[in-house]
């Protein structure tokens, strides 16, 4: 069986792999949840909450994608099936059946911010083990800042 190997120390491959894989999995339940809400969404601002919902969708796919391939190219297996992301998931479920939208405006507000909360603690934690890996989780969150910013202020 062939083997990535890390140009990172143990130590620092623990430390990132860890990190990366935390971000997948947020990043997965991120674009499950927004497609989960742009399917049911109802109300009067249908169309910029749809449309902006299809933008988390993309964003968190994409930044998947990197932080997936990153893990690999570190030497870490990222595991993004749909058990380890459940069985891992740290966000809270939307209601199921038709959803309004100032609720779904409220709740992506909450859940990008938490999961911002989270990549942080990752930029930190990374911020000694891997630079590179850093610089991803920094360009994730930058865009997942933004999206916020994009519901935050349709709350008010």
């Amino acid at each position: 069986m062939n083997k990535v190997k890390s140009p990172l120390s143990d130590d620092a491959r623990k430390v990132t792999g860890d990190a990366l894989q935390d971000a997948l999995v947020d990043l997965i339940d991120l674009g499950l949840v927004a497609k989960q809400a742009h399917w049911n969404l109802t109300g009067r601002n249908f169309r910029s909450v749809h449309l902006e919902l299809d933008k988390v969708v993309e964003i968190a796919r994409n930044h998947a994608d990197l932080v997936a391939e990153r893990a690999v190219a570190i030497g870490v297996n990222p595991d993004g099936r749909v058990h380890t992301v459940a069985d891992s998931s740290r966000l809270g479920p939307l209601e199921a059946g038709y959803l309004q939208d100032d609720k779904v405006v409220a709740a992506m507000t909450d859940l990008l911010a938490e999961i911002i909360r989270r990549f942080r603690a990752h930029i930190d934690a990374t911020d000694d083990a891997d630079l590179v890996s850093q610089d991803l989780l920094i360009a994730a969150t930058r865009d997942l800042e933004e999206q916020h910013w994009m519901f935050e202020v349709q709350r008010h």
